[in-house]
């Protein structure tokens, strides 16, 4: 649990206000507000999306496949679905920095709750509807990319800028993750390819039982109609205003989005 001396309200509102433009955004979190270890870095966490909104998602992701992961949680003011195959036109203005990312997203057809008995990697897939193409807009709520420890972006939500959830499939068992090509476009120009998966996590389906076993229980785990996006396929990607993305995962789905 975090220290009782650290106030993670506190915390979160200085991330809050930078979001709606009610303070200047700071380089970092004041040194007394900064979180030390994950534990305080969620509880800000929880507490900005708590003040922000409904849960609608979740953000996992890890550095390798022997590494904790990390979650952040997504309210559905930043979650954007295509309808009938057509771009989705986001303001480029509505973003400090853009980072582009391509991801594969899991769609939760039944509710996790929390139990005593873990849940396997056969239960969790089996509470998927469908497994989507996405990309994920990387932002911040700081006045600069990347200059602030590790907690402070995760109390800041990992970075979280938008989602957009593109095709995919309803056939979650026949998706197999570690051979899924993937090809994230920028202007009509291949910015990143790979052949098989681009993920240093490794299976996504560890950082999904994770997620339901772990990650997820401190704003009430995973429900019915989440997306939960599982890291970069690509890595990050910054564009400029008017840039039109396109991620592309041959035989599952695409994702396209333009910052007008």
């Amino acid at each position: 649990m975090p220290d009782t001396a650290f106030d993670p309200f506190a915390s979160a509102a200085v991330i809050t206000m930078s979001r709606q433009s009610r303070t200047p955004r700071p380089l970092d979190l004041p040194a007394a507000l900064r979180p030390r270890n994950a534990a305080e870095a969620y509880a800000v966490q929880d507490a900005v999306v708590r003040e922000r909104g409904e849960v609608a998602g979740w953000k996992v992701g890890a550095a390798s496949p022997q590494a904790l992961p990390a979650r952040a949680a997504l309210t559905a003011d930043s979650i954007w679905i295509e309808r009938a195959g057509l771009p989705v036109h986001l303001p480029a203005a509505g973003f400090a920095v853009m980072g582009v990312e391509a991801e594969l997203v899991y769609e939760l057809g039944a509710d996790l709750p929390a139990r005593a008995a873990p849940y396997t990697a056969a239960e969790v897939l089996g509470a998927m509807a469908s497994v989507h193409a996405a990309i994920e807009v990387c932002d911040t709520r700081f006045a600069a990319w990347a200059q602030q420890g590790e907690w402070s972006r995760m109390a800041d939500q990992a970075c979280h800028g938008a989602l957009v959830v593109g095709t995919g499939t309803a056939n979650v068992l026949g998706v197999q993750p570690l051979a899924q090509g993937v090809t994230l476009s920028v202007n009509g120009a291949v910015a990143v390819e790979h052949a098989g998966w681009g993920n240093p996590a490794g299976d996504p389906v560890r950082l999904l039982v994770w997620l339901a076993n772990e990650g997820a229980l401190s704003l009430g785990g995973l429900r019915a109609g989440h997306w939960v996006t599982t890291g970069a396929c690509t890595g990050t990607v910054l564009v400029a205003p008017g840039a039109q993305v396109l991620a592309d995962f041959p035989g599952l789905g695409r994702a396209e989005l333009h910052l007008d």
